[in-house]
């Protein structure tokens, strides 16, 4: 760990569900050397389950804040010198049955930021949220719930009034120290690479190992081979015309079945989808103009 807390950089990768499938995490471990060269560490859910969710548990019996520091101090590496460390998982943002509770998605991501944010008081603390569709992302957390779970907020939410605007607002309130960096998952397989150089806090224009694996795994045959002559030759990630081609790749030879999942719920239809994602891009244009948010695009 580094040898002054003050200088470590806490980062939180906090999903949401049902965005990034690992993609990030497998990325992060193909370039652990990169990363390791940079001081930084990451871990996925372990330390989530195993020293975090007791912690952000608001029970009489939880440990100390003292007691849970300590405990994660001792997983770094006694070897490496770190002064940035990265926690993935969507968990702390919210488990599944507050994912979508009281109207609104993740209601108690403010609080558990804010916790987090005064755990790490020594640190400079950052978080990372991929956002979805309302319109794919309601349905799925709602057939991951128990029957009598989905009846109940089938019953009491005006689905309609979901927004991740609320849910930024709330961190930003409560947790307005913390920096914030957003990004639309439907954009992912262009930016995975930016994420986790944004991530690890390197510069824009350092080369990953298997960057462009996750947008070759959504294009067909001639696609891939499109995508491997011009990733062929080191490419700068940064530069615009690369950028430009990379879209067209994957606007033209783009899978249908791998970037288009069917909904399974009953009477969700394409009209509710198409006005959630009216809202959705609203929402997506006004935090995209907050000047204390990263918004990370193509």
């Amino acid at each position: 760990m580094a040898e002054d807390d003050s200088d470590m950089q806490m980062v939180i990768q906090a999903g949401a569900h049902f965005t990034d499938d690992a993609q990030l995490l497998d990325l992060l471990q193909a370039n652990a050397q990169v990363l390791r060269d940079n001081q930084t560490a990451f871990w996925g859910l372990r330390p989530f389950r195993k020293i975090f969710r007791p912690a952000l548990k608001p029970s009489a019996d939880r440990p100390s804040q003292q007691e849970t520091l300590m405990r994660f101090q001792k997983l770094f590496p006694g070897d490496q010198h770190v002064n940035r460390a990265i926690l993935s998982s969507a968990l702390y943002l919210g488990e599944r049955p507050s994912i979508i509770m009281d109207g609104q998605f993740y209601p108690n991501a403010g609080q558990r930021t804010a916790y987090l944010d005064h755990l790490f008081s020594d640190s400079t603390v950052e978080l990372f949220v991929g956002l979805r569709n309302p319109g794919s992302f309601i349905p799925k957390v709602l057939m991951l719930l128990s029957a009598p779970e989905r009846a109940h907020i089938l019953t009491s939410t005006d689905l309609s009034c979901l927004s991740w605007l609320a849910m930024i607002e709330d961190i930003r309130d409560l947790a307005p120290d913390v920096k914030i960096t957003l990004w639309s998952n439907e954009d992912s397989p262009l930016i995975y690479g930016d994420i986790v150089r944004a991530l690890a806090g390197l510069p824009e224009d350092t080369p990953l190992e298997q960057e462009f694996a996750p947008l070759a795994a959504l294009l067909s045959e001639t696609g891939k081979q499109e995508l491997k002559g011009l990733t062929e030759p080191q490419p700068t990630p940064n530069d615009p015309v690369f950028r430009g081609r990379l879209a067209q790749i994957f606007q033209q030879h783009a899978l249908t079945d791998a970037i288009e999942e069917e909904i399974e719920m009953p009477g969700w239809s394409e009209d509710v989808v198409t006005a959630f994602t009216e809202l959705y891009e609203q929402d997506l244009a006004r935090l995209q103009t907050m000047p204390d948010i990263r918004f990370l695009k193509p």
